[in-house]
């Protein structure tokens, strides 16, 4: 795939469980655009779940394919590493341009004849799909083509630069340092971009007032520790009565600790909001 501010990413995508055996998968790598074309519209029906992974996450991480695999028992699915991760180019800019990423995804998952799509990310991919689905629904730059039928944010953050816990606090060494950046890269297979932001984008928070009535759907754990629970809390009160608000118990950070009761009580809730957001 190919972003609108250039910058290529590889996808993949995976069928409904209920159709995999007659489907089949395609692949859209950095360097290959050309992937979508080897699925027919509506292989899978007409739902799919585009995943939008965590910090120094990418398609091909374990955690990734599992909540990939356990999606597939409700929709298709489109999972992708953004810019600077995995097989993609570019560099992150840890939340700020990878909404170009998610606008990319989306475009590649109704590319292949999926009528509605949901998205569901995870820590700063969960700031990602709800930026992005803010921007689609009225921030400048709105795309109608790219606005989601659902949204899923699970771990995210509600504000930019929190260092209030020991993890983010390595984060931000790691982001802004020079050697961080190079053990970002070397150790985690993650590139940063050196350059701060310019402008600040709007937080998560911020955009989610906008979401509405876009279903929006926000997970976090009571033993995250990364965002402790002022950081849901703020993004549901934005958010309004369009959105609902889980706080697991016991659960930790992200999709290395979201286990499949959990995955698949995701992906229900999506496969019911959707049908509702389409009803609508």
């Amino acid at each position: 795939m190919l972003t609108d501010d250039g910058v290529r990413i590889e996808a993949e995508h995976q069928p409904y469980a209920a159709s995999a055996s007659r489907a089949g998968q395609a692949r859209a790598d950095a360097d290959d655009v050309s992937a979508a074309s080897a699925v027919s519209p509506g292989d899978a029906g007409d739902l799919v779940i585009v995943v939008a992974h965590g910090f120094t996450g990418a398609l091909e991480r374990p955690a990734v394919r599992r909540a990939a695999r356990e999606f597939t028992r409700y929709a298709g699915v489109v999972t992708f590493s953004f810019r600077g991760h995995g097989r993609s180019g570019g560099r992150s800019t840890v939340g700020d341009r990878e909404v170009h990423d998610l606008d990319a995804a989306i475009r590649w998952a109704r590319s292949l004849g999926y009528r509605r799509v949901a998205t569901v990310g995870f820590s700063m991919g969960g700031s990602v799909v709800l930026r992005q689905a803010g921007r689609a629904a009225g921030l400048p730059g709105a795309d109608a083509g790219t606005r989601p039928d659902a949204v899923v944010a699970v771990s995210s953050p509600a504000r930019w630069y929190y260092r209030g816990t020991a993890p983010m606090r390595r984060l931000h060494w790691m982001v802004t340092r020079p050697v961080g950046r190079a053990v970002s890269r070397y150790g985690l297979k993650t590139r940063i971009h050196s350059e701060d932001w310019n402008p600040v984008p709007p937080s998560p928070v911020e955009a989610a007032p906008l979401i509405a009535p876009t279903p929006l759907l926000i997970v976090h754990g009571d033993r995250d520790a990364y965002f402790p629970l002022d950081h849901p809390l703020a993004i549901a009160r934005a958010a309004g009565d369009a959105a609902e608000l889980w706080i697991e118990r016991g659960f930790g950070h992200a999709e290395n600790a979201a286990d499949t009761a959990l995955l698949r009580r995701v992906g229900t809730w999506v496969t019911d909001h959707a049908e509702a957001a389409k009803r609508a």
